[in-house]
């Protein structure tokens, strides 16, 4: 489904491109600076981030399916969040890099859209994962008893591809929105990669329609996807409340803080950035902002979630003694032969 709806904005794009009266073929990246010294200082601290994160959240999921132990719903969400992390940061970070290395810094109408669709879908897709990621969390903790009948394969499977689809849905709305508006003038994007407010800011068309649409569909995923965060645990407060081992309270606190910790970062930055009036945007801040939750986040979701989780890292000691047995019998078999 998803390859099919970007066919369609592709064919679309094409047939755009040939009729914009404005014949808007590519776009400049201004990116941070144009000083080269800081140029190849960002490269290597954003080299070193993305490598970090790719490692990190590909390691998550390895372990996540490589471990029995973890085959239960909470890590399957755990492992497509993982997913989607590292497939931001990989929409976003090597066209930066090749920037920070490159004069020109030209990207293609196509290669244009193409990013902001795939950046938008992954965000969007984040925004569900993690209210689903708190339902499961509400549906484990309050009647823990029921939990094995309540999310079944075909429940969180279910709520994992509601949750692309509609990164997608949405996705493909601002993007056919965006590329239907005519450029003229400068082609400069004062951003790092193509998003919605810096497109919206260089086009010479009206953009009221657009900035509504943004608005709305922003603030409503917000809206939903933060009630039902917060009554998910509100209602898990109310649980650990209840709970008659101090022990018992202390862990379920500790996992689900690390999970709420991440959800408050991630919309936080993504409220600042889309759900304000177009006269507030501050290109300059917008780039820090969106390194947040494109970059910044992407890694650090994976020490979030695993640092703080005991059976994470039980599951990691048991892979790394397995590794370890394994070589020392190689090695032992060599000595041996």
């Amino acid at each position: 489904m998803v390859i099919n709806l970007f066919n369609v904005l592709k064919s679309f794009l094409c047939v755009f491109s040939m009729n914009n009266v404005t014949e808007v073929t590519s776009f400049v990246l201004k990116g941070f600076t144009d000083d080269t010294r800081l140029q190849i200082i960002l490269f290597f601290l954003f080299l070193a981030i993305y490598l970090f994160t790719i490692m990190a959240n590909i390691g998550l999921i390895v372990l996540v399916i490589g471990d029995p132990r973890l085959h239960n719903p909470m890590y399957y969400f755990l492992s497509v969040l993982s997913f989607v992390d590292a497939s931001f940061s990989t929409v976003i970070t090597p066209k930066m890099l090749g920037d920070f290395m490159s004069k020109t810094k030209v990207i293609s109408v196509l290669e244009c859209a193409s990013q902001m669709f795939l950046a938008v879908t992954f965000g969007t897709t984040e925004c569900f994962l993690l209210a689903a990621m708190a339902y499961d969390r509400y549906v484990a903790i309050y009647n823990p008893l029921l939990y094995s009948v309540s999310m079944t394969p075909r429940v969180y499977v279910l709520l994992i591809m509601a949750s692309f689809v509609g990164g997608v849905l949405h996705s493909t709305i601002h993007t056919v929105a965006t590329f239907s508006l005519s450029f003229c003038g400068s082609s400069e994007i004062s951003h790092i990669f193509c998003d919605i407010p810096p497109l919206l800011a260089i086009s010479c068309s009206d953009t009221h329609i657009n900035e509504l649409l943004l608005f709305l569909f922003v603030s409503s995923i917000e809206v939903v996807t933060i009630l039902i965060v917060l009554i998910s645990y509100g209602l898990i407060l109310l649980a650990i409340l209840k709970m008659p081992s101090a022990e018992g309270r202390k862990k379920v606190f500790s996992t689900c803080s690390s999970h709420l910790m991440g959800v408050s970062i991630y919309h936080g930055t993504i409220l600042f950035m889309y759900v304000r009036p177009s006269s507030n945007y501050a290109l300059e801040h917008d780039m820090i902002v969106s390194i947040c939750y494109a970059i910044i986040i992407p890694m650090l979701n994976p020490i979030i979630y695993s640092l703080r989780n005991k059976d994470v890292i039980e599951a990691m000691k048991r892979l790394f003694r397995k590794c370890w047995y394994k070589d020392k019998v190689n090695l032992s078999q060599q000595n041996f032969n």
